[in-house]
């Protein structure tokens, strides 16, 4: 849907977004990005909360510190989702995975703190 707004004397358009921002800004991989970007989320609290350095952040998942300043950024990277976990898993985070059927055409990927 579009809608128009006034912006000084001009009118402009804005499309209205699906509610799914990943796959509005063109992400081939939707579901995976926005999974990544929850565990990355995820990371980012773990590391905060413990009060690490990036640099001792690093150490822990073994990765160096401008990697651990990307992740603290929200930027996952090329980092899968499946090392992700293994990072949570290093931050002395357990992680479940869950598979159950679905009400909806195509199933979806989240992360759910506890």
């Amino acid at each position: 849907m579009t809608t128009s707004i006034m912006v000084g004397k001009r009118r402009e358009r804005i499309d209205d977004g699906s509610g799914d921002v990943f796959a509005d800004l063109g992400f081939a991989n939707p579901e995976r990005e926005r999974l990544k970007a929850q565990l990355t989320l995820q990371i980012h609290r773990v590391v905060r909360k413990r009060g690490l350095t990036q640099a001792a952040a690093g150490k822990i998942l073994g990765i160096r510190q401008p990697h651990v300043s990307a992740l603290m950024r929200g930027q996952s990277g090329a980092f899968s989702a499946a090392r992700l976990m293994e990072f949570l898993t290093a931050l002395g985070q357990d992680v479940e995975i869950t598979v159950r059927p679905t009400r909806k055409r195509h199933g979806e990927m989240s992360v759910v703190v506890r």
